[in-house]
Parts: C-alpha cells; sequence; structure tokens
C-alpha cells in the first residue's frame, strides 16, 4: 500500500518537525522521505510543508490533514489487528522503551524468549533513563519506574518496588552513618543524582514520622545512568537512592549498607504504558503478558536474595 506509507511518513514528519528525523524513524533515507511526502501532496493537489534549508513548516493544509491522517493509519492497525487476532498469528514491530535498570534486568534478557516464542514479532528496544514521549517517539509500549502524572496513555501497573539509601562501608566510615533524611540536607552528605534533561523530580522523597516528605538533597555527582549512580556508590562516592532489586547482591554482600533507616524511600511503581485503542493490537498485549510475568519473578528473585531491615 504505496500510499499509506506516503502517510505515514507524512504523519512522523508532522509529530517529529524534521524530515531526517522521520526518515530514520521510519528507517528510510531522507530522499525516499521527501520523496513519499512529495507524492502525497501531488495526489492531494496541496502543499502540507513549506521547506527552507534548516526548518520545514506545516502548512494550513497539513495540520487540517493530519488529523484524517491519523484516524486512517488507526483504522488499518485496527483492522489489521483484528485479522491477526482471528489468525491467531501476530507479527510485525513492537517498539519498547524502558529505564536503564528496568530494561537491563527485566526486558533484554528475555526479548530473545520472546522472539523465539513469537517469530514473526521483531521487538526494537530502547533503554533510557530519561522521559519518553510515546507519541513523538513512536514507542508502543513505555515501561517506567516511579510515580507517574497525569496521562492519556493506559496504565497497566506491575509492582511496587522498594527503594533504599545506601552506601559503601567506606564512605561511611569517613562520614559517619546517617540515620534519618534531615541529616542528607544542608552539605552534609554528598548524596549521588539521577539527573537528565526534563526530568519532573529532583528531590528525594522519604516516609517520615509525619508521612511522606521531600528532601532537597544534593551532590557533586550527578548522571543520567542509574548504574552509574551505582558504581560510584561502590567506590564511596557517596550515598545513593536506589530500587532494591538493582542493587539487593550488593546488600547482601555487604558492599553497600542501607543508611538513613528512619525515613526509607518511598516506593517506586513498576508500569507499562501504551496509547489507548479501541482493539488493542495482539502482539502489544502478547509482550506485555511475557514481561510482566519476568517482572514479577525478577522481584521476587531480588525480594529473596535481600530483605530490607524492618
Amino acid at each position: 500500500m504505496p500510499q499509506v506509507e506516503n502517510i505515514r511518513m507524512f504523519v512522523r514528519v508532522y509529530e517529529l518537525g524534521s524530515m531526517s528525523e522521520a526518515a530514520r524513524d521510519q528507517r528510510v533515507s531522507p530522499a525516499v522521505a521527501s520523496s513519499r511526502i512529495a507524492k502525497l501532496e501531488k495526489h492531494l493537489g496541496v502543499r502540507l510543508f513549506n521547506r527552507t534549508t534548516r526548518r520545514i513548516h506545516t502548512t494550513e493544509h497539513g495540520q487540517a490533514y493530519y488529523q484524517g491522517a491519523t484516524k486512517i493509519l488507526q483504522a488499518i492497525a485496527e483492522a489489521e489487528a483484528a485479522v491477526a487476532t482471528i489468525a491467531n498469528h501476530p507479527r510485525g514491530s513492537i517498539f519498547v522503551a524502558a529505564p536503564l535498570g528496568v530494561g537491563k534486568r527485566f526486558i533484554a534478557p528475555h526479548v530473545p524468549d520472546f522472539k523465539d516464542a513469537y517469530p514473526d514479532i521483531n521487538v526494537r528496544l530502547r533503554m533510557s533513563d530519561r522521559n519518553v514521549d510515546i507519541t513523538k517517539e513512536g514507542i508502543d509500549i513505555a515501561f517506567h519506574l516511579g510515580n507517574l502524572q497525569d496521562s492519556a496513555l493506559r496504565l497497566q501497573k506491575i509492582a511496587e518496588c522498594p527503594r533504599v539509601l545506601c552506601a559503601a562501608p567506606d564512605y561511611l566510615a569517613k562520614r559517619g552513618t546517617p540515620v534519618h533524611g534531615q541529616d542528607l540536607i544542608d552539605g552534609r552528605h554528598d548524596c549521588l543524582l539521577l539527573r537528565y534533561p526534563g526530568a519532573a523530580e529532583q528531590d528525594w522523597a522519604l516516609i517520615t514520622e509525619t508521612g511522606p516528605r521531600k528532601f532537597n538533597v544534593q551532590g557533586p555527582f550527578e548522571s543520567d545512568d542509574g548504574d552509574v549512580l551505582t558504581d560510584w556508590a561502590l567506590d564511596a562516592r557517596g550515598i545513593a537512592n536506589k530500587p532494591v532489586f538493582e542493587v539487593a547482591e550488593h546488600l547482601k554482600s555487604g558492599a553497600l549498607v542501607p543508611v538513613a533507616t528512619e525515613t526509607p524511600p518511598t516506593p517506586a511503581s513498576l508500569s507499562c504504558l501504551y496509547p489507548h485503542k479501541r482493539y488493542q493490537d495482539p502482539k502489544i498485549n502478547l509482550f506485555i503478558e511475557f514481561m510482566i510475568a519476568r517482572c514479577r519473578e525478577k522481584l521476587k528473585e531480588s525480594e529473596a536474595a535481600y530483605q530490607l531491615p524492618r
């Protein structure tokens, strides 16, 4: 269906605001992307984009066409999903996003098993601790660890993941062992910070005697990769706020020690998000069910490896 591919290319150019980015997204060359837009414009008899050497702007016709174009693609997706359900033979590609810690430990190890079970489904995994825009980045499923803001997406909760404040014994020997969140502020300790562009939360949410409270912690080290923070904690560079499943083995071995145990961090919800669809694509359902089972199994293993002190 060549015209459908032209429409799909138009939608991605509109959403990404760039011909080259849309070409990369659709795995074609910029020349092919430009050709598809040109063919669609010729078919419609109007210009959809105004192009300059540096920028691309949607015309009034393009803005009007986008609404109908997305409905066309959605209708095709629903029709294909319905046929796949009847045929019981799902196929195609799934674009998945996950935080680094979740992706490395829960998702990536099981993608080959999923592929073996469903050889006609391809999984495109993107891992990053930054927030992703599911619509703009063409993501089908996004795994999320943490509290969610209001979202128009569908959400399926997987589990509550306990967190722990921890540090290396060598760090505590030099700087002392904090017992309360109040001990972490005003530069009394070096906190290892997960920071990335667009992060909505910069404080640590801890459970105090009066309920959850946010503490504005500081430190000389920050990264957008949670595993880097673990490495720094192991190197006695500061205190990390980590999901237990990421550091269970280090806690069990004594390489890391729980601190500020009077005010533990609030748990983080592990969930998966996906866009609303009238008929949910069966391959999406299969992947979600497959990975949820394995996520819960892995979390049980980490709980068995290390139990937080009460």
